[in-house]
């Protein structure tokens, strides 16, 4: 297995310096930064757009991780593309056809990933997984950051690497949602490898960040 990504997400971060906050992350070591898209209608949250994504692209060469928790998420994939996502990841119940979901971000020259809340099974991945260059599984319910992990995913996130291994495809497994030292060592025990980290990163400030960052590879 690759060794763990850590992708902090930037809802976070300091809003009124958020350059200056995806640079401080990216020296620190991450490996991803985390964009958590909201539209106040599929989460009960609304966060941020194309634009800031756009915004935040030339202060990072690290892949722009981008999960976008709308709905209908189709009209928006193409500006989030040209914004400058590496990866966009969706989830089944954003939008009427998954499958063309993940092959029109294809088109577009993006990483495609599929997203699994907490009450989405593994089985949803069927006839998915030929598209998919990620799979996101959801420890918490999407919408805010800084809840606590919902244990029952780790056997989700077991069945999941069984899928992904049997393709014999290069898929990331990334969970998010109350990841800090002790819930990413269980998860990278589960099969996981990629974690999204917002509360446990920017904590204590920039001075902090290589350390929060390497206490969760740890």
């Amino acid at each position: 297995m690759s060794p763990v990504r850590i992708a902090p997400s930037i809802l976070s971060a300091d809003f009124a310096k958020l350059g200056e906050e995806v640079r401080a992350v990216d020296v620190a070591g991450a490996d991803w930064i985390h964009v958590d898209v909201m539209d106040g209608h599929f989460v009960p949250n609304i966060s941020l757009g194309p634009n800031v994504v756009k915004a935040i692209r030339p202060h990072t060469t690290k892949l722009l991780d981008v999960h976008l928790m709308i709905s209908p998420v189709d009209p928006y994939l193409d500006a989030f593309a040209e914004a400058g996502a590496d990866t966009l990841t969706v989830h089944p119940e954003a939008g009427p056809h998954i499958h063309r979901s993940l092959g029109h971000i294809k088109s577009l020259g993006k990483r495609a990933g599929v997203v699994l809340c907490p009450g989405t099974p593994a089985k949803m991945l069927d006839y998915l997984l030929d598209l998919a260059d990620l799979v996101l599984v959801m420890s918490v319910n999407p919408g805010f950051g800084g809840q606590h992990f919902i244990p029952s995913q780790l056997g989700k996130i077991a069945a999941i690497r069984k899928m992904i291994d049997a393709t014999g495809r290069a898929i990331d497994l990334e969970v998010d949602g109350g990841i800090d030292p002790e819930t990413a060592r269980q998860c990278i025990e589960a099969g996981a490898d990629a974690l999204v980290a917002g509360t446990a990163v920017f904590r204590g400030g920039p001075d902090a960040y290589a350390a929060n960052i390497a206490a969760l590879r740890a």
